[in-house]
């Protein structure tokens, strides 16, 4: 299974139409999560063309990104492997022992919040922001997500600059 990863596109703003690297990818997803502060549900709505999304809800999503279906936090099985959404996991210190026990089931917590691309592993959990394809604030690019899973494992996972 091909999984891509977004957060903070923050759309009007930042992503006025889904950007054509971003695309390339989104061709071969079998699904998509968005980690949050997708802001309009126009981004979710051309985001489903490619596969089905799943989404939680950011700080600066409205209600019509709630309506769309976007809760706070989201726990799915992708493939057999258990996946948990939240938007924003906190402070960096104690991040993977906070996720841990905030999802005890997780095999992966994906998040956003802090535009910053991260793939670590601690406490027994693996945690995995994206960055943000569109504000890249600090960061050298803007970035997305992928994710190969396969037999309820993580078989694969990387963090793709979509900027230059």
């Amino acid at each position: 299974m091909r999984v891509v990863v977004l957060a903070d596109t923050h759309s009007p703003r930042r992503w006025k139409a889904c950007p054509p690297r971003v695309a390339t990818h989104l061709r071969d997803a079998d699904v998509i999560l968005h980690a949050g502060d997708v802001c309009t549900k126009d981004v979710l709505d051309e985001l489903a063309e490619f596969a089905p999304v799943h989404v939680v809800m950011g700080n600066n999503d409205g209600p019509d990104v709630a309506a769309w279906g976007a809760p706070e936090t989201l726990e799915l099985d992708l493939a057999g492997l258990k996946v948990a959404m939240i938007h924003d996991s906190g402070q960096a210190t104690g991040r993977t022992r906070r996720m841990r026990n905030r999802f005890p089931d997780a095999d992966l917590v994906v998040f956003g919040h802090s535009h910053i691309p991260m793939d670590q592993t601690g406490d027994g959990v693996r945690i995995f922001n994206p960055g943000s394809p569109t504000d890249r604030r600090r960061q050298p690019h803007g970035t997305i997500g992928l994710l190969d899973i396969a037999d309820g494992e993580l078989a694969g996972a990387r963090i793709v600059p979509v900027t230059d």
